[in-house]
């Protein structure tokens, strides 16, 4: 599978069979195990990751850099207002001036559409580090962690109540991949993709599993064995704060919602978490919060990727 799979990009699930998932979750659980154990191998002696920021971001910087030395390379931070391509170069001719340098890019990005296609002119890999419609290398690390405290994905029921926005589009995917039993719960106004949604459905009906959608939270967390949320309003939507917090009442996950789930529940939440908003702190901090085991398992992930890509 290595060979399958070495010099591939990664921007979206939707590109990678439910058995390359299974591999890339199955080689993070055991380099996560050599990790603890001190055991750090240097498989990517000399290799170099150039990665490009158009966001803000505190767990996808510093889980790849830390990978990448884990890994025995070097990974390079760049602000893209500080590029070139952030003064009117080409995606076209950045694509090709980064190949010449580098081994592989990440990239956390504004446009979906521009990060393919720097991927489509670029002779490396490009690692998609979030864009406007999907963020795989979360969506592995949800499913890592998930695999972890319930030991299999097959079969169990996660819920996503809140904006179905950039996270929840490669969670469902991913989960729908793995043969989960999916439920999303938003406001109206702010659904899934409807073309990513049909999309989920048929991959969850190839592998056993199943994806529906709702207006009412309630429903969607009914027997859940994991309840996933993110914020309200990501970066960038900043001025429609007001009129989300106004169509998302009712959409928090407290522990009134939670009560409905098993009571053996994971809850789940990419960071940065808006405590009091889309969640309740005593949710978060509950015992059946999971959230930074799931931040870091960003690292262990991504050093799955980053190995069997570079």
């Amino acid at each position: 599978m290595d060979s399958q799979l070495k010099g591939r990009d990664l921007l979206t699930l939707l590109d990678y069979t439910s058995e390359e998932i299974t591999y890339l979750l199955e080689k993070a659980l055991v380099m996560k195990k050599e990790a603890a154990a001190g055991n750090l191998p240097p498989i990517l002696p000399g290799k170099t990751l150039g990665m490009i920021f158009e966001k803000h971001s505190t767990r996808t910087r510093i889980s790849f850099e830390v990978g990448m030395i884990q890994l025995g390379g070097h990974a390079m931070f760049m602000n893209a207002k500080d590029l070139q391509i952030g003064r009117g170069e080409s995606v076209y001719d950045t694509a090709l001036v980064l190949s010449e340098y580098l081994d592989g890019v990440m990239i956390r990005a504004n446009s979906h559409e521009m990060v393919k296609e720097l991927a489509k002119h670029s002779t490396i890999p490009v690692i998609n580090g979030l864009t406007d419609i999907f963020h795989p290398c979360q969506a592995l690390a949800d499913l890592l962690t998930i695999i972890e405290v319930k030991g299999a994905l097959a079969g169990k029921k996660i819920a996503y109540v809140g904006d179905g926005n950039n996270v929840a589009h490669s969670l469902v995917i991913g989960a729908a991949n793995m043969g989960m039993e999916v439920a999303v719960a938003t406001p109206e106004g702010f659904e899934f993709n409807q073309n990513l949604f049909v999309k989920a459905q048929k991959i969850a009906a190839l592998n056993g599993g199943s994806v529906i959608q709702t207006y009412e939270p309630r429903e969607a967390v009914e027997d859940a064995d994991v309840v996933y949320t993110d914020v309200w309003t990501s970066m960038g939507q900043e001025e429609e704060s007001a009129a989300r917090l106004e169509a998302f009442k009712g959409f928090q996950i407290n522990d009134q919602l939670v009560a409905h789930a098993k009571e053996d529940y994971m809850f789940l939440h990419c960071l940065p978490a808006h405590r009091e908003e889309e969640v309740a702190t005593s949710v978060i901090d509950g015992p059946n919060s999971y959230v930074f085991q799931q931040a870091g398992n960003r690292l262990h992930a991504q050093k799955a990727v980053l190995a069997t890509l570079l």
